[in-house]
């Protein structure tokens, strides 16, 4: 399967070990690597974490789950290329079907689908919000009149606007069986990402004082505890890169495990300063009253804001494609699979067919649910908690899974069995803490 390949960048090809059939194709450096883990990993997640330092109680609380987690993210790539090392795959759903079996390996798959979904919906509700602002600013533009004054029609509901871009654009360029426009805008997402954290930065030291809200940088009790571990869900969602991780790792020149590592800490610890700082002057900007999109905190007519909207919508709108193409491989090649198994010839109608049903499906579905769960944090809830899985529950299997074939010394066997099991169990509760607000947060509760 050749999905996560394509989603990391399309130079990315099989590398080849002694366990590996060789695949010849460019190879990647330690920059190269670095690069394409970041372009993976930062995204729309970073306009959630300014609500999420709010939600965790303070910069200190927020600060304190973010390197507590960072320690399980760094093990859980360092595993996932050991994993691959021993297996000789080179995506991650091969990796653990590899390691830990078949019926894993089914779990993976349905885990990754349903993860590129929400994803998809996420991506639908941000775009959402910044229409909103946009069809705001341009109402006081054409009209001079402010936004609060604006008569509601059907036609000036951003949720119309949103409609219409998936039909006249998200859709048309979804379509094809290959998605061209990836090698051109590799770039895009972490640029956007860049943008707002400097954007961010500097409308905290250039705003008028008196707008600037006063916030403790951590708040006490046991009350904040529950919210604190709310937040986990966010940080899993933002620091995510491991389901490209296995493919980046198999296309490095130097495939030894003390690089990855290497490769792997400096791409979290970058990550982390990002989203850090984007976290505290988005928190110290706005305090309590910080909306979950960081750039609905800010006023429609603001340039440097609309500068970072048009940048993530446009970075959106040419990654939600990509997404879409990942997650409809994985449905559509058991679905050829059945057919040619069923004796039937796998006709290139037969295939256009499928692929435009689930491509309309697809965009379907996810506007629908983009439409009346408005409010991101929801969506990226229960993203984290499928995170998880990626994160924890899988990298935790492989070793535990790996330990009882691998020749390693018995004081080694027992303490990453041991590992192995703390991570599966973090997995579980984060997926289980996750689950349960996402359903509260439906049904009203919180």
């Amino acid at each position: 399967m050749e999905e996560l390949a394509r989603e990391s960048i399309s130079l990315l090809a099989s590398a080849s070990t002694e366990h590996r059939v060789e695949v010849a194709g460019p190879r990647l450096g330690s920059m190269g690597a670095i690069f394409i883990m970041l372009k993976s990993a930062l995204g729309a997640g970073l306009l959630n974490f300014p609500w999420a330092f709010e939600r965790a109680g303070g910069i200190h609380s927020a600060l304190t789950v973010e390197l507590v987690s960072l320690v399980f993210l760094v093990s859980g790539l360092i595993i996932l290329g050991y994993a691959s090392s021993i297996s000789g795959q080179c995506t991650y759903q091969a990796v653990v079907k590899e390691v830990c079996g078949p019926s894993i390996g089914q779990l993976c798959e349905i885990c990754f689908v349903f993860n590129l979904f929400m994803i998809s919906v996420a991506f639908l509700v941000i775009v959402d919000d910044q229409l909103e602002k946009l069809c705001g600013s341009l109402y006081e533009l054409i009209t001079g009149l402010p936004d609060t004054e604006r008569p509601y029609h059907f036609y000036t509901d951003q949720r119309f606007a949103l409609v219409l871009l998936c039909a006249f654009l998200i859709l048309p360029i979804s379509t094809p069986k290959e998605i061209s426009i990836q090698k051109y805008i590799s770039v895009l997402g972490t640029l956007a990402a860049t943008y707002l954290t400097i954007a961010i930065i500097i409308k905290y030291h250039t705003m008028h004082s008196v707008l600037l809200h006063i916030t403790p940088l951590y708040s006490s009790g046991i009350s904040s505890w529950a919210s604190t571990f709310s937040v986990i869900p966010t940080i899993c969602f933002g620091f995510q890169c491991h389901e490209a991780s296995i493919a980046i790792y198999s296309s490095m020149e130097n495939q030894r495990l003390t690089h990855w590592a290497f490769i792997s800490v400096v791409t979290m610890i970058t990550c982390l300063i990002i989203y850090t700082l984007t976290g505290v002057y988005g928190y110290l900007t706005f305090g309590k009253d910080v909306k979950p999109d960081i750039l609905m905190s800010y006023m429609g007519d603001d340039i440097l804001m609309l500068i970072a909207r048009l940048l993530f919508g446009i970075s959106i709108i040419t990654i939600y494609p990509i997404i879409l193409l990942l997650g409809r491989s994985v449905i559509q090649d058991p679905l050829l699979s059945w057919r040619r198994r069923c004796g039937d010839v796998v006709t290139v109608e037969f295939e256009s067919r499928s692929r435009y049903t689930l491509t309309f499906l697809w965009i379907t579905a996810t506007l629908l649910i983009a439409v009346f769960v408005p409010d991101i944090s929801k969506v990226i809830s229960v993203i984290g908690g499928i995170s998880a899985f990626f994160i924890f529950i899988f990298p935790g299997l492989c070793l535990m899974f790996a330990m009882q074939s691998e020749p390693v010394s018995c004081k080694a066997r027992v303490f990453l069995t041991v590992w192995g099991v703390v991570t599966l169990l973090c997995g579980a509760f984060i997926f289980g803490q996750s689950t349960a607000i996402a359903v509260m947060q439906v049904l009203g509760k919180i």
